[in-house]
């Protein structure tokens, strides 16, 4: 307890740190300055010195993501979600701002576009550009993850903030060179911004391959269901509906699009039979994908109290696949 007392009291004010490490990034030596961070934040934490801990892995991420430093910076950056849970920081906007101005420090870069792919150069800068954008979702997703489950235990929704949800929705979106959009749509059912999520599906539509754009639509519908999220359900249909009408675009029209339509209308009001009717009706479609029938099991038990015949088994699963965590 003495060497404890000693140790917290010899550890200088945070903003010294901060000075001092600010000054390693600007002479150019940021993997210096990277293990100073580390070892400095850790020692503010073992003396249980949060805030500073805090102070310094915010200033350190930002700084090294200034600099286009993407590793060091996602590495301060997760340090710094981490240790939000390890000092148990309740859920507030000051601290979710504080998440968001980390959040904005990471890069948003596009891919070369217009590149001649016989060409061993610009087939090098496709290459290099693919990787580079790939460790800057991962570092951005890992960060991000970490402060939902932070903010998920500590004071926001069961499910994590709603805001840092939308926030790792864009960045996966916009960023991943290669977007799966069933992990898109795990976190945009759990923002709370249907409409820009309407504006990327509609985007994907018009890159995916034939047969997906249905199978994204249907999807996403389902999976806000699954968590019981109607209004928001019928929000996105319309907003799609609508967007692709001011794009002069053509909505998806298959059996599958068919089906949840019919399945918007008979959730509005107490008809389990017409329900398992639909199942039934459009059985072909639904299976195209199986996770289809695990979200639809989901459904029937928020809607209909349903019980699964396994609820171990099914949509956990599911929202692991789908990255959550």
């Amino acid at each position: 307890m003495f060497r404890e007392r000693v140790r917290r009291v010899i550890l200088p004010p945070a903003q010294e740190n901060i000075d001092k490490l600010e000054k390693v990034i600007k002479e150019g030596n940021y993997y210096g300055a990277q293990q100073m961070y580390k070892s400095t934040s850790a020692r503010y934490v073992s003396a249980e010195r949060y805030s500073d801990a805090l102070n310094v892995l915010q200033s350190g991420a930002c700084l090294q993501l200034d600099k286009a430093q993407i590793t060091c910076g996602a590495e301060l950056s997760l340090l710094f979600a981490e240790t939000l849970a390890k000092a148990k920081v309740s859920y507030d906007e000051d601290t979710l701002d504080r998440v968001r101005k980390i959040y904005k420090k990471f890069p948003r870069l596009s891919v070369p576009q217009h590149l001649d792919l016989a060409d061993d150069d610009d087939l090098q800068k496709l290459s290099e550009a693919i990787a580079a954008a790939k460790t800057r979702v991962e570092g951005c997703s890992s960060f991000l993850k970490a402060a939902i489950k932070w903010s998920a235990e500590f004071g926001a929704h069961r499910y994590g903030s709603p805001e840092l949800h939308d926030m790792l929705a864009d960045y996966m979106y916009s960023e991943s060179p290669e977007v799966d959009i069933g992990k898109v749509s795990f976190h945009f059912v759990r923002g709370r911004n249907p409409k820009k999520f309407a504006s990327a599906l509609v985007n994907f539509m018009g890159k995916c391959y034939p047969g997906e754009d249905d199978l994204a639509i249907v999807r996403a519908i389902l999976m806000y269901l699954s968590l019981g999220n109607l209004r928001d359900a019928n929000k996105l249909m319309d907003e799609v509906k609508m967007e692709v009408e001011l794009k002069n675009l053509n909505f998806p029209s298959s059996e599958l699009t068919q089906f949840v339509n019919y399945l918007l209308l008979t959730l509005q009001r107490d008809a389990l039979p017409l329900f398992n009717m639909l199942r039934q009706t459009y059985k072909s479609s639904i299976d195209r994908e199986s996770t289809f029938n695990e979200l639809l099991d989901e459904i029937a038990e928020k809607f209909y109290g349903v019980r699964r015949r396994n609820p171990l088994e099914g949509i956990g699963d599911f929202f692991k696949m789908m990255g959550g965590e």
